[in-house]
């Protein structure tokens, strides 16, 4: 059961990085790479408390649907999604954001187990938890990108 841990600083207000953390739009553009598209549930402007969203996209070849849930929504410190259906066998990801001098910084705690036994533990250790790594640290730099910039614009109104 891996958990990817990643911090983020971030030049910019901690309600704005929150907001674009809960992104509907921006998550999109971040996994563009992936043809990752909102199908059901919220499909754009921002998700919230309570709320749903089914993500379709194409991992290792091959087209996936993913439905996670917020399940807290604390402004501006803390976001939660959980995995309500998808290729994994559960995971929970944290967004716990605090302010410094500078900004915010944003620290992400992906915590997720693979299914089928002993060939997802081999697959994470051969190549999915850097997968994961790398798809959240994507994410990351593009919230990052935008809060820093007036990019924010594009999906904050």
């Amino acid at each position: 059961m891996p958990i990817i841990k990643l911090t983020t600083e971030i030049n910019s207000p901690i309600d704005r990085v929150f907001d674009l953390a809960r992104s509907i739009d921006l998550h999109q553009r971040s996994m563009n790479h992936t043809q990752e598209r909102a199908v059901d549930g919220v499909m754009s402007g921002l998700i919230d408390i309570g709320q749903t969203v089914t993500w379709e996209a194409v991992h290792f070849g091959v087209r996936q649907q993913l439905t996670s849930k917020i399940t807290i929504c604390k402004r501006p410190t803390h976001l939660q999604d959980i995995m309500i259906s998808g290729a994994f066998k559960r995971f929970t990801h944290d967004h716990y954001l605090s302010e410094t001098k500078t900004g915010t910084i944003m620290a992400d705690v992906f915590d997720y187990d693979s299914p089928f036994g002993f060939l997802g533990y081999a697959a994470d250790i051969l190549f999915l938890e850097n997968y994961m790594t790398r798809l959240l640290k994507e994410r990351n730099r593009m919230i990052k990108q935008a809060a820093e910039s007036n990019e924010w614009l594009d999906f904050l109104s």
